[in-house]
């Protein structure tokens, strides 16, 4: 299935971020079945707080289409967007959020809330939770535990 194709793609920029020791979280953006866009968490790297993997993949697409209106775009992230990222979807008029493993600590589309979803605001997207979220989760469980252990 496509959603697992994209998802892998998503799962390689999370390796991209792995490898420069940041947290791996990566995202593909997809337009008509063609990625136009991905990205990895940046924050560290660039001492930036907005610096998350949706951030910077909604931005390149926005550049890449230009216009900030993603509205036949979908959104593969391999974890569950936290209250700014859903925000920025929102915003970025995003169709589809497929992502990987839950958040229990910040996610908000299903988790802690659901900002995607909540009618009270003028856009909802459609929202695809637990596609490969063995092993989304499975990056960000090896990454935290070699982090502890160097401490």
């Amino acid at each position: 299935m496509h959603h697992e194709l994209f998802m892998s793609m998503a799962l390689e920029e999370a390796r991209k971020a792995e490898a420069i020791g940041e947290v791996p979280i990566g995202c593909v953006i997809v337009k008509d079945g063609e990625v136009i866009a991905s990205a990895h968490n940046r924050r560290e790297t660039t001492q930036q707080p907005t610096a998350h993997a949706e951030i910077l993949a909604i931005q390149t697409a926005s550049e890449k289409l230009g216009t900030w209106r993603l509205s036949d775009c979908d959104l593969y992230v391999t974890l569950e967007p936290c209250p700014m990222c859903a925000g920025a979807i929102l915003q970025a008029r995003i169709k589809t959020v497929v992502y990987g493993a839950s958040d229990p600590k910040a996610g908000c589309c299903g988790t802690l809330m659901n900002l995607l979803q909540d009618s009270r605001f003028n856009h909802m997207c459609e929202v695809i939770p637990g596609v490969c979220a063995e092993a989304c989760g499975e990056i960000l469980t090896q990454f935290f535990r070699r982090l502890r252990k160097k401490k």
